[in-house]
């Protein structure tokens, strides 16, 4: 059920924290004003029939991104984007700056070992970069005429609407280092306990007998 408010001020931006943290990473926040001129603020966007302005609030890894705009906020949640790319590698810069310059939110994973490139076979490609995913639609292999088509298939607008503050984060491997098993991290803890406890015993006086203790 979506929740809304239409008081302004601190109350809002209460909300705006509340639903975030119930939303989780990615959490998004709606805003529009109805036509008595009413703000509301609301976990779901509003019903098409108000024809309301839209505008639409990111929350990740704890902080907010800036609101965009809601036919951005929508192509970015039902098709998020994904760039796949590599050092030294002059079609991934150039793909990577065609996305920035129409103003596409995605994220870049990156590939430089074994697993990676395991991880990129998965994802589609056969070894070729970049790889552009934008839902489940791919294209490998940077070209620009194809890429903005499927862009736009997917409702990206054309023009570049994202608020020049936005945040993409950065880069990261496109196969993440595996976490340890809690087994390894347990033994882990009672080791580093261990040699803690060992640091915080007393040292024996240089005169004393072998085997004093205090």
């Amino acid at each position: 059920m979506a929740r809304r408010i239409t008081r302004h001020g601190q109350l809002a931006l209460l909300l705006l924290a509340a639903l975030a943290g119930m939303g989780g990473a990615g959490a998004q926040v709606y805003k529009w004003v109805d036509g008595k001129g009413v703000t509301h603020y609301s976990d779901a966007p509003p019903p098409p029939a108000s024809k309301a302005k839209v505008e639409v609030k990111s929350f990740a890894g704890g902080g907010a991104n800036p609101e965009l705009p809601f036919e951005l906020a929508e192509a970015a949640k039902n098709r998020p984007v994904t760039l796949y790319t590599t050092a030294q590698c002059d079609a991934c810069n150039e793909a990577r700056a065609m996305l920035m310059a129409r103003g596409i939110p995605f994220r870049e994973k990156t590939v430089a070992t074994a697993d990676d490139q395991a991880a990129l076979k998965k994802a589609g490609s056969a070894g070729q970069l970049p790889l552009l995913l934008v839902g489940r639609s791919k294209q490998i292999g940077y070209e620009a005429t194809a890429w903005g088509a499927l862009l736009s298939e997917a409702g990206y607008p054309a023009e570049k609407m994202l608020p020049p503050n936005y945040q993409n984060g950065g880069a990261a491997p496109a196969a993440p280092p595996p976490q340890p098993s809690p087994e390894a991290q347990a033994r882990a803890a009672a080791k580093a306990a261990a040699e803690e406890a060992a640091r915080s015993q007393p040292l024996p006086a240089a005169n004393a007998p072998p085997g004093f203790q205090f």
